[in-house]
């Protein structure tokens, strides 16, 4: 239980801008991993500074795509994944992480399922300049 605020840290997890004090509690991501299944589906974990950190699993290939104004932070957090370039691909092992810049095309592949952690501008779409069936405007906070 939190001295100050009278709520347990478990509620205190998720970020809340409007509440600096419920930004200050650590996340567990194996914890945060447990609350969801779905397959390319992130959810927010955190805020900072106009940034999300997402958390996703990921299987199988995704859309290519590029974001117009944001640079892109994927972590591999469990698993191997490959991020594919039009001209090149860079496979990402547990612990590792690649910067995909504004307007670069890249695809995400997974061959088995893969936990990663992304770290993007509020505004990232997760399909970019693209519409798709797994697009998400609008994403859970957990």
């Amino acid at each position: 239980m939190d001295e100050r605020s009278g709520s347990s840290s478990a509620a205190m997890s998720d970020a809340h801008p409007e509440d600096p004090m419920k930004s200050l509690s650590k996340v567990n991501l194996a914890d945060k991993l447990s609350q969801f299944d779905d397959l390319w589906h992130p959810r927010i974990v955190g805020e900072l500074n106009g940034q999300h950190v997402k958390l996703a699993k990921i299987q199988g290939t995704f859309d290519w795509h590029h974001h117009e104004n944001e640079d892109e932070l994927f972590l591999v957090i469990k698993g191997r994944m490959n991020l594919e370039f039009r001209d090149r691909v860079e496979t990402l092992e547990e612990g590792e992480f690649c910067i995909v810049p504004r307007g670069v095309e890249h695809r995400p592949v997974a061959e088995e399922e893969c936990h990663i952690l992304l770290f993007e501008p509020a505004s990232t779409r997760n399909t970019g300049n693209i519409t798709s069936d797994r697009t998400h405007d609008v994403l859970d906070r957990i």
